[in-house]
């Protein structure tokens, strides 16, 4: 009996990694998320270094989906700032009357 509840931990904690693994090169965040939320209590020390280096990674990944992120955003303000100036612009110049 103790020895089944061992290997079925053991089972639940490579699913762990395995999903992480997955979350991480998807770069799917909400699973990431999900996966820190519910991290399994590991007894193998191999085990134990491999989700640190996974985590660490995640946090990599995170960081520079952040960095994505921001640079995205000020390209969509520039973006938006230009169409805004060229808009303005063109309206008053076609100002019809009929």
């Amino acid at each position: 009996m103790f020895l089944e509840s061992l290997t079925l931990l053991g089972k639940k904690q490579r699913m762990w990694i395995n999903k992480f693994k997955a979350a991480l090169i998807q770069k799917d965040t909400d699973s990431i998320n999900a996966l820190l939320d519910k991290v399994p209590i590991f007894s193998d020390k191999k085990d134990i270094e491999q989700a640190m280096f996974l985590i660490k990674e995640a946090t990599l990944v995170l960081y520079k989906l952040q960095d994505e992120i921001t640079l995205s955003k000020k390209q969509i303000k520039q973006n938006l700032n230009f169409l805004g100036s060229t808009l303005a612009n063109s309206v008053s110049n076609f100002n019809i009357k009929s």
